[in-house]
Order: structure tokens, then C-alpha cells, then sequence
């Protein structure tokens, strides 16, 4: 294939792998069954709950915790915090047994998110022994804002989660509790606030609809990812992992969610998605918090490159189950190679060569496909608003389908920062800042 045909059709072979995708993932979301609850009361649940400088959100997540699932029993990691999270925690742990706070330091501290779960790990496995029965307790990992549905056990409980004795792991979906906020920068003026409602808004859609979709289609591939938030394992699930991995969660993993579900897999377990029930967090109004987190995730998503040899020659994964996670792994690469070939090929349009001719002759097909590429994100919105936010009129459900097109531009940014990030070396876990926290109110995570 000449060099200038094949920038040209790469492209929108690309565009073709999106929009089967996006097929799936739509036919799944709207082929989907009610979940059926079960018993909680036949399950021993254990929340972990990271933090690292959470003094703004994680008493009242605690609270919370405590008040909704009273039989449950709550493990907050404090990885080193600089602010009050340790002292508020052990506070709590004072007046609460179930309530038990996990301390680490520096120079093993702060570190990743795997590390401070793997430490909780450890300090569950002291705390039942050797005669507990590790069957019937369940993990369940929220973040320090986290807040899950009342029925998020009863659900989890079903013949669709751990009734099933194969399934490994359940993810539940994953809402934004602000997205009604009407001055989420309360310190800034209406302009800054009315993008800051919007930005929320996406944020609460992609999760909505447009991920729960393809957690769906997941379902039917055998290929479900697990998220950091709302994440429920068997402990004897990590108990296998961690006697084959020496511990369950990857210590230097920028995705240490995922990638525990891709070791539930290659390990034999089932892991699977209900979208019946979910866990509610803060999304960001911060266009630099929201780069932050994002980058994160392109970068780890990079990272799981290196599970690919071993995804193929899994007896666990079907065909169908390969062929998605690949094409979720190489995601980034894809939007990177996209931003390059564009560059280029604009290049060769101006410069006038006869390769650009040929380039420049194809136009109408070229806005035809990329006019296709734009219908997929259009037809999420009226989707999200009928089943979101009904009350909301229907031209808000176009705009809001318009918007997340544009929205979805973040990820040629994220996958752009995340390449340079893993070629400089830089590996390090950037936690984001919370909403309530500001840059001149004491120590606050890292963005970078």
C-alpha cells in the first residue's frame, strides 16, 4: 500500500472499529434485563476506603457507610496524609469498632492506590485468621467521596453477582451526585460557572449511558473492566490472585482497578457489570483537575499493553473477550496516532504534491465519515435526558449530544499528555484534588 493511501485509509479504519463498537455498546444498553436482588445478609462486607489528604469528604463518606450498611464493617487506609484524614478517621475508629483505620508512612506511603489497598488486604487477612470462612466476605472498594445506593448490596447479592459462585468480581455504575449544582465554582462568575454545570453534566453522561453501554457489551464478551469506585471481589478471589501475584492489586499500576479485573479473568473468575444500582461521586468542574485524572487513566491504559500475550493465550477469554480488550488497550495509542496522521495529513494538502491531490479529490468521503463519526455522541444525549433527566426538554438532549462530541476531544489531549508522561518516565500516581479543596487551604494532592 503506498505511504499516502495508507494515511488516508487508517484513519477511518479507526472510525470504523469506533462505530462497531458503539453499535454494541448501544444494542447492549438497550437490550438490557432487570438485575435481580439477593440476600446481603449471606455476605460479610468489608469496605476499602483510600485516602490520602481526604479531610474534606471522608467523615461524612464513613458516616454514610456506617448508616446505610450497619452489619458492614469499614477499612480506611490513610496513605500518608499530610492534612487531618488519620486523626479524623481515628476519631471515628474510637467510637465505632467496625470502623478500623490503616496507617502508612512514608517511604512506603503514597506510592499508588494498589499499595494502600494491598495494605488493607493485609490487615483484613490479620484480622480474620486462619479459622474465618474468606467465602463469604466481600471486598468493596469506594472512593473517600463515594456514596452507594442503599440497595448497591441487595443487588451485588443476586444470582447476577456472588450468587453466581463463578463471578469474581461486580462493578456497579457510577454517577455524578453534583451534576444539579447550580454554582459548583461558587467563587466564580456566571460565564465560569455555566461551563463548570456542563463539564459536570458530561461527566455524569459518559458514565451514564455512553460507559455503561460498553460495560454491557463487556458483559457479553466476557471482558467487564472493574472501576475504582463501587469494585466488589471475593476475598477468596484476591486470596488466588495474590498467591499467584504475591499480592492482588499491582503495586506501580496506574489502573490498579482494571487491571485486578483482567487477573480476576486470567485467573478463571467471572466478572460482570450491573447498571441497576450505583455508587454517586463528585465530578470535577475543573478543567485541570479533570486533564489530571484523564491522563491518568490514558496513561495506565497504555500500561495494560503488557497484558496482551497473555489475554491471548488464555484459556478464559473467548475470542470476543480478546478482541475488546485489545481494542480497549490500544485506545490511547489510536487517539495519538490520529492526532500525528492528522498533522500529516494536512501537511501534504498544503504542500500541493500530488499525494495531496489524490487526498484532497476524496473530500466528500472523508466528511462523510466524519460526519458519521459525530452521530454516535449526538444520539447519547436524547438517551441520557429521557432516562436521566427527564424533566429537562428535548432540544437539551440534542445540545447535550452535540456537547458530548466535543466533550470527547479531552481524549486526543489525555492520550497526547499520557504518551509523554510513559517516555519520560513518569509513572507516578497524580491524585486529584477534591472540589473541596483549594490551593491555599494546607497540603492538597498532587496535579500535574
Amino acid at each position: 500500500m503506498a505511504p499516502h493511501l495508507f494515511l488516508y485509509v487508517f484513519p477511518f479504519l479507526l472510525l470504523g472499529g469506533f462505530l462497531v463498537y458503539w453499535a454494541g455498546s448501544r444494542h447492549a444498553y438497550f437490550r438490557r434485563q432487570p438485575t435481580e436482588q439477593g440476600d446481603p445478609t449471606a455476605w460479610d462486607w468489608h469496605f476499602f476506603v483510600p485516602c490520602r489528604d481526604e479531610e474534606a469528604v471522608i467523615a461524612t463518606t464513613v458516616d454514610r457507610l456506617r448508616t446505610d450498611f450497619p452489619a458492614s464493617h469499614v477499612w480506611v487506609i490513610d496513605d500518608a496524609s499530610d492534612d487531618r484524614t488519620g486523626e479524623i478517621v481515628a476519631a471515628l475508629a474510637a467510637e465505632d469498632p467496625r470502623i478500623r483505620l490503616v496507617t502508612r508512612r512514608r517511604p512506603e506511603a503514597r506510592i499508588g492506590k494498589g499499595a494502600a489497598l494491598n495494605a488493607a488486604y493485609d490487615a483484613l487477612d490479620a484480622r480474620l485468621g486462619e479459622d474465618a470462612d474468606r467465602s463469604r466476605a466481600v471486598v468493596c472498594v469506594v472512593d473517600a467521596d463515594g456514596r452507594l445506593s442503599p440497595d448497591a448490596l441487595a443487588y451485588v447479592s443476586g444470582p447476577d453477582g456472588f450468587g453466581d459462585p463463578e463471578m469474581g468480581g461486580v462493578q456497579i455504575g457510577v454517577r455524578m451526585r453534583n451534576v444539579d449544582d447550580e454554582r459548583p465554582r461558587p467563587d466564580r462568575g456566571r460565564v465560569v460557572n455555566a461551563y463548570a454545570r456542563l463539564l459536570i453534566r458530561m461527566q455524569d453522561a459518559e458514565f451514564a449511558v455512553s460507559n455503561t453501554g460498553m460495560q454491557l457489551l463487556r458483559c457479553r464478551t466476557g471482558s467487564v473492566g472493574l472501576g475504582g469506585n463501587g469494585q466488589f471481589t471475593r476475598l477468596s478471589a484476591l486470596d488466588r490472585i495474590a498467591a499467584a501475584e504475591r499480592r492482588p492489586w499491582k503495586q506501580d499500576a496506574l489502573l490498579e482497578d482494571y487491571e485486578l479485573g483482567l487477573h480476576m479473568r486470567l485467573a478463571g473468575y467471572r466478572v460482570t457489570h450491573i447498571a441497576d444500582t450505583w455508587v454517586t461521586q463528585e465530578a470535577l468542574p475543573y478543567t485541570r483537575r479533570f486533564l489530571t485524572q484523564r491522563t491518568r487513566w490514558a496513561q495506565g491504559n497504555i500500561q495494560c499493553v503488557r497484558y496482551a500475550t497473555r489475554i491471548v493465550g488464555s484459556r478464559h477469554y473467548r475470542a470476543q473477550g480478546v478482541m475488546e480488550s485489545l481494542y480497549t488497550f490500544f485506545q490511547p495509542i489510536a487517539h495519538l496516532a490520529v492526532l500525528v496522521l492528522t498533522v500529516v495529513l494536512v501537511s501534504v494538502l498544503v504542500t500541493g504534491f500530488a499525494a495531496g491531490a489524490v487526498l484532497f479529490a476524496a473530500w466528500p468521503l472523508a466528511l462523510a465519515l466524519g460526519t458519521l463519526s459525530i452521530v454516535p455522541f449526538l444520539l447519547w444525549g436524547p438517551v441520557y435526558r429521557r432516562e436521566f433527566a427527564p424533566d429537562r426538554s428535548r432540544a437539551a438532549g440534542v445540545l447535550w449530544g452535540i456537547t458530548l462530541w466535543l466533550y470527547a476531544y479531552h481524549l486526543f489531549i489525555v492520550s497526547a499528555r499520557g504518551s509523554v508522561r510513559l517516555v519520560r518516565g513518569r509513572t507516578g500516581w497524580a491524585k486529584t484534588r477534591r472540589n473541596a479543596e483549594t490551593a491555599v487551604a494546607g497540603p492538597t494532592a498532587t496535579e500535574s
